[in-house]
């Protein structure tokens, strides 16, 4: 029954998180296309930067942006801030439940660094603070005020914790704190910088100040970063769904290629929304197809040497016994896991050869499998398992 219900803990968080992190991301696609389609026109209220006309649901919208704010604050103002706390708070909660309670499996490799719980937990959680003191402390350096080198040392920030997260975590836990340390920042930068800003303009309005346009500038600044860091924080985080992404030495390098591949996307649609000339922002399509087609080819299969010698069936059923049936199993014995992950089972002959491709992609070809290698599986017993796959039609 505990496993069961921390399944529909699980999957009760990830909803949510789904659901505030749409309503999160679209605000922020939203006001950023909504940035970059404000024109002027002749007659506009004393103040205004831009107006825009709008069609949406069968209505039509004026919208008006303020060079700074309006001489008075209006009543009914709106805020958007809920959606990217409650973002934060439920993938901080999916850490949690998935990858803290169930540290050994899914956070710790003891191949790759022999951690206790407590250990990784405490690594996670010190990391994740530090990579955003960094963040910070460049942002208000005067590299912050220099746009291209700024995006240069969040890339290197972002890039260096990804290489030291593979030398620490197991590869899906890498990957994984990649996602959370940028989401951290993005988070934060609402919280600690964009909603305080905002609440300076608005109290120097009430006290009848022309509120700073400062603060306006520097919310504009964490927005914007927010904005390109949006589509490459999407995919760190659904990547433990496809191991071929971190099962490798090289993780770090496909995190900036997705970096560059997802920032110059959202820069490419930044400017088709701003209606700017094309010859202007065109290379930013190719090079980011580069940068996907060079992720393609480093997390590409590689021949592996498997070895000679036959393998018979009782071989290979011993190997999986001892490694895969704790969890694949039709009553697993893992804490874990309450009915077999996927519904795969793999104890008989008859379910290793139904499952053949599955078991060599995710246990010859790679380290995927077993999860957090918990079980010691060998570099021979894994080419043993391959061979024995290679003689099955």
């Amino acid at each position: 029954m505990e496993v069961f219900l921390g399944e529909w803990l699980n999957l009760l968080l990830r909803w949510t998180h789904l659901v505030v992190g749409i309503g999160w991301i679209g605000t922020s696609f939203y006001f950023m296309a909504l940035d970059y389609t404000l024109s002027k026109r002749e007659r506009m209220n004393p103040g205004v930067l831009g107006t825009a006309w709008q069609l949406h649901g069968g209505g039509f919208y004026h919208v008006e942006k303020y060079t700074v704010a309006p001489p008075q604050l209006p009543l009914g103002l709106h805020w958007f801030r809920f959606e990217a706390y409650l973002t934060w708070v439920t993938g901080f909660g999916l850490m949690i439940v998935q990858y803290y309670m169930h540290a050994s499996a899914y956070l710790i490799d003891p191949a790759v660094m022999a951690l206790q719980p407590w250990q990784a937990i405490a690594i996670s959680l010190g990391s994740i603070g530090a990579g955003y003191a960094i963040y910070e402390t460049i942002c208000r350096s005067r590299i912050g005020e220099n746009t291209p080198m700024l995006a240069l040392c969040v890339f290197a920030l972002i890039v260096l914790s990804s290489l030291l997260y593979t030398k620490i975590f197991s590869g899906r836990g890498a990957f994984v704190h990649v996602g959370a340390l940028t989401g951290t920042i993005m988070a934060v930068n609402v919280f600690a910088i964009i909603i305080p800003n905002q609440k300076k303009m608005v109290a120097q309005l009430l006290r009848g100040e022309t509120p700073d346009a400062r603060y306006g500038a520097i919310g504009k600044q964490r927005s914007t970063h927010n904005n390109y860091l949006t589509l490459p924080v999407i995919l760190m985080m659904v990547s433990p769904h496809y191991p071929f992404l971190f099962s490798h030495s090289h993780a770090w390098l496909i995190v900036a290629l997705i970096l560059i591949s997802g920032a110059l996307i959202r820069h490419y649609l930044n400017r088709v929304d701003a209606g700017d000339d094309w010859s202007s922002f065109g290379w930013a399509a190719p090079i980011a197809a580069i940068a996907l087609l060079a992720a393609i080819f480093f997390t590409a299969p590689r021949a592996r040497d498997l070895g000679t010698g036959a393998v018979s069936d009782a071989e290979a059923l011993t190997i999986t016994q001892k490694h895969c049936v704790t969890c694949h199993a039709a009553k697993p014995t893992h804490e874990s896991f309450q009915d077999a992950p996927k519904d795969i089972t793999l104890e008989t002959i008859a379910d290793l050869r139904k499952y053949a491709k599955l078991i060599f992609v995710q246990t010859v070809q790679s380290n995927a499998m077993p999860l957090g290698n918990q079980t010691g599986m060998t570099e021979d017993e894994r080419a043993k398992l391959g061979r024995w796959i290679a003689t099955q039609k």
